[in-house]
């Protein structure tokens, strides 16, 4: 089934240079955030935000003054306990005030631990992992049942690809020829206290999803050019499915989160904050 051109399109455009400068300063905000709550998960975070910002500023048709608009592309975090790249990156794109940060993991506050549908921008509410590619999916069937151009995207985590869940998704997705589903595998290769070889391998990753029926890129997910290219890529494929694998670097751009499992649930404290923002200056 085609897919109709979209038109109409609320999307940001904003040079690469300026996408790193964006990239940087919302860095800046999640080491912040974890550090005033005193718990999150910034090595995830971190690496994922490069290909947040590209999304949030270049590529996903969405208008933060309608958050709800019909015609919006879908964007699913499903390693939802990554949510402070995603609240620095809707706050900055102007879903809710940016002060806001300030509340997260309060009581009350509408930015929680885990990405909830409350926050505005938000599509999915996470917790357990595996479950977002599933949520994707049937996203992507609405639309299509509702003859809709917009496309879903969802971001997964390297390790939550342990789960049988998301096989039976992609299996589906693949089924269906959903071509106005965009996976984006987070590969960082550690997860929670140590690499992803040392729990499950998943290499073949790349022919893994092959062998389900999807469409494959690979890119450095921290090389913004590359990053943009590929989504873009991504975005137009009407083939059926398609999965970009982004190697990342878990809690990339502080040097002593870099790689380091211990920062996969674990807030920076005073010292390590100050150290972490001047890196980030």
């Amino acid at each position: 089934m085609s897919t109709p051109k979209r038109e109409n399109s609320a999307t940001v455009s904003l040079q690469v240079e300026g996408l790193e400068r964006i990239s940087k300063e919302l860095r800046r905000d999640i080491v912040s955030m974890t550090h005033m709550a005193a718990s999150g998960h910034p090595g995830g975070s971190l690496s994922e935000i490069d290909i947040l910002t590209a999304l949030y500023f270049n590529v996903l048709n969405i208008d933060p003054e309608k958050p709800d608009w019909s015609d919006r592309d879908r964007f699913v975090l499903s390693k939802a306990h990554a949510c402070p790249g995603l609240y620095a990156v809707l706050s900055r794109r102007g879903f809710f005030p940016h002060e806001e940060l300030a509340t997260f993991r309060k009581i009350d506050s509408r930015i929680q631990g885990h990405a909830h549908t409350k926050t505005p921008g938000v599509e999915m509410s996470g917790g357990s992992l595996g479950q977002g590619l599933s949520f994707g999916v049937g996203l992507a069937l609405g639309a299509r049942l509702r003859a809709k151009s917009w496309n879903t995207w969802v971001l997964l985590g390297d390790g939550e690809c342990d789960e049988g869940q998301i096989w039976e998704a992609a299996m589906s997705a693949s089924h269906y020829e959903l071509s106005n589903l965009k996976a984006i595998v987070d590969r960082n290769r550690i997860q929670n206290d140590r690499t992803t070889d040392e729990v499950m391998k998943l290499e073949p990753l790349a022919d893994k999803w092959r062998a389900f029926g999807w469409k494959v890129f690979e890119v450095d997910g921290h090389s913004m050019s590359e990053v943009l290219a590929v989504l873009h890529r991504a975005a137009e494929e009407q083939a059926g499915p398609v999965v970009v694998i982004a190697h990342t670097v878990k809690g990339k751009g502080v040097s002593f989160m870099e790689n380091n499992p211990a920062f996969h649930g674990a807030a920076p404290n005073d010292q390590e904050l100050v150290q972490a923002l001047k890196e980030l200056d």
